[in-house]
């Protein structure tokens, strides 16, 4: 089966731009990945649009269909009527490059300020041991995809441009989170999430747990948890006295 749906897509660059109004056919079984691939090769193909996999593997094809974030090659049709109109517009987060594709440079920054895994300094390569309960505790997290959805939702950058420099996000945060709870990486990491990556700043809605298509817990198994280690470093009365108490006998 196959009907004629409404689509608006934001068109343009930079400098500005608007919605365009398109009518495109829809088959059955297609996703809306499919429809922006048919609008380019029948009625606009100098529509931009950045994809790879079309598996919801790579992370992509992120953009807002009708005001949400989320990966155009995973989103079914069929969970729109015939009737609607869907509207598909870039991240908003990040600056647009030219119609549906954004720079999200400000990503890869950030994952750059991430000191990287520090393993003990004599432990050689084939000397790695680790419990099963450390490898699951972090495993969830390796499941992210960059699709950069959590990115683009939280609304401390979304709504606070201003913000950028002191905060991370919760991707990157959530990358802190999973190194810190490493059993094998030596470093402090509780400082730079507080000092260097804005923690703090994060205020625990939820909104980039509800757009991560891999379905990570990122607010409870990541940034409550990296909260609750960063408070007790630094408020904890019982945590500040038992470290003045042992530096005191060193």
């Amino acid at each position: 089966m196959s009907y004629d749906a409404k689509f608006k897509v934001w068109r343009g660059d930079a400098d500005g731009g608007t919605l365009e109004d398109y009518t495109v056919e829809v088959n059955e079984g297609e996703v809306v990945l499919d429809i922006i691939h048919r609008l380019q090769a029948t009625q606009t193909p100098d529509l931009a649009v950045r994809w790879n996999c079309k598996a919801g593997k790579c992370g992509s094809c992120s953009a807002e269909i009708n005001g949400k974030p989320r990966l155009l090659c995973m989103t079914r049709m069929s969970t729109f009527t015939e009737e609607q109109t869907i509207t598909v517009t870039p991240l908003r987060t990040f600056p647009v490059m030219r119609d549906l594709v954004t720079d999200v440079s400000f990503n890869y920054q950030k994952a750059r300020e991430v000191q990287a895994f520090s393993p003990p300094a004599d432990l050689q390569p084939g000397e790695y041991r680790m419990q099963q309960v450390d490898v699951e505790r972090s495993q969830e997290f390796r499941k992210c995809i960059e699709c950069f959805l959590c990115q683009d939702v939280c609304h401390v950058v979304r709504d606070h441009e201003d913000n950028k420099p002191a905060f991370a996000g919760p991707r990157f945060l959530m990358r802190v989170a999973e190194l810190d709870m490493h059993p094998l990486d030596t470093a402090d990491r509780r400082p730079a999430a507080r000092e260097e990556h804005g923690l703090g700043m994060c205020n625990i809605t939820k909104c980039c747990t509800e757009v991560c298509p891999e379905h990570i817990k990122i607010t409870d198994n990541a940034l409550i948890p990296l909260k609750e280690r960063v408070v007790d470093r630094h408020y904890d009365p019982v945590v500040w006295l038992g470290n003045k108490i042992r530096r005191r006998g060193a």
